[in-house]
């Protein structure tokens, strides 16, 4: 009995092991004969290292050299307009004549007045040499005299404010006062600007203040002339922070004898900073940004080769560290080497160890200084 069980489990033993076997074989001939992964198709491009100006970039506002919207002291009515809306003006031009007459005839009595006050103190005087009259007399006619200058100086620079200059040289806006028009004290008459040459305020971080200094060069470009560059320097630093955003206002003083940039411009602002260097640049487009940090796939040669002997390339995500920023283009401080072929498109069907095929027909853009594209 004893044997027969022996032989029985060997004969149990021996079928198990070639069921076994046979199913390692079958699954081993399942997977040889599996298609393989089809190859991603991506666009790449080398890692280079070129020469990079650092650079600060803003948004900032163009406002005037000096500016102001010209007002009256004084009430009266329009009586001239000396100018035409937008005409470039110089300092002390007459600008507005207001109704002076009544002021004037008004200066005249005075006037008269003063000099009455005059010939009575003249008189007086020469009385007093002969004891005529006292002493207190002339002193009361010297003081009338001075009060009668003094109402006709009030006078006259009232009839002086009827006339109303432009305060320095610049560009008159568009007036909405006509003759006859009453005006009162502090009505908008017109505005005048003076644009050449102009300012640039824009904010900056409080971390980027060390990196400012004055008469740092900038350049400024606007949506109003896309192909122009705007060349300056920095003109003065705010010795504040704001509080709410820690920012620092800066100023910068441009040339503008063609009268391009206007008051109230949107403008962007280039600030250069530091020496010009080399550096790793790539595509913002090969940068994959990630919680956990920035990463880019980098081109391999595979261990495998295809039907024509031609080996095929492979995929190996790394961490990078990026640095400033011009138009397309990223500056790699950390993780890549000059030479180097990483994908700029075709990032999200990727993983590690993924075979490629490498299509460079259609590039993304890698432009430091980009234009819109008008369709």
């Amino acid at each position: 009995m004893t044997k027969r069980m022996l032989i029985m489990l060997g004969c149990v033993v021996v079928l198990i092991a070639v069921i076994v076997l046979g199913f390692v074989l079958y699954v081993k001939k399942m997977i040889a004969s599996a298609p393989k992964p089809f190859p991603q198709t991506v666009s790449t491009t080398k890692v280079v290292s070129v020469e990079w100006q650092p650079q600060l970039t803003a948004v900032g506002t163009v406002m005037p050299f000096r500016g102001v919207d010209v007002t009256s002291e004084v009430v009266g009515m329009v009586r001239e307009i000396n100018f035409m809306s937008g005409q470039q003006v110089k300092q002390n031009d007459v600008l507005f004549q207001l109704n002076a007459d009544s002021d004037i005839a008004q200066l005249h009595a005075l006037q008269a007045n003063a000099e009455l006050a005059a010939t009575v103190l003249k008189r007086d005087e020469a009385q007093l040499a002969v004891e005529g009259v006292s002493q207190a007399q002339v002193d009361a006619d010297r003081a009338d005299l001075k009060s009668k200058l003094a109402l006709a100086s009030q006078q006259a620079a009232l009839v002086e404010k009827k006339t109303i200059r432009a305060p320095f040289a610049g560009r008159l806006g568009i007036t909405s006062v006509n003759r006859g028009q009453f005006i009162n004290p502090g009505d908008k008459l017109v505005s005048l600007q003076t644009i050449d040459p102009i300012y640039v305020n824009f904010n900056l971080p409080q971390k980027q203040l060390a990196m400012l200094k004055v008469n740092q060069n900038l350049k400024i470009s606007s949506d109003a002339f896309p192909n122009t560059l705007f060349a300056g320097k920095v003109n003065a630093i705010n010795p504040l922070i704001d509080t709410s955003s820690r920012n620092v206002l800066v100023q910068a003083k441009l040339p503008n004898e063609k009268m391009l940039l206007l008051p109230g411009m949107f403008a962007n602002v280039s600030l250069d900073v530091g020496e010009k260097g080399n550096f790793i640049i790539l595509p913002q487009t090969a940068i994959t940004y990630n919680p956990y940090g920035s990463t880019v796939f980098v081109v391999k040669q595979g261990d495998t080769k295809d039907e024509k002997g031609k080996t095929i390339l492979t995929v190996n995500q790394v961490f990078v560290e990026t640095g400033a920023t011009r138009g397309d283009q990223v500056v790699i401080s950390k993780g890549l080497t000059a030479g180097e072929e990483v994908v700029t498109s075709g990032q999200l069907k990727l993983k590690n160890g993924t075979n490629i095929v490498v299509d460079n027909s259609v590039v993304p853009a890698n432009d430091p200084n980009p234009h819109p594209q008008e369709h």
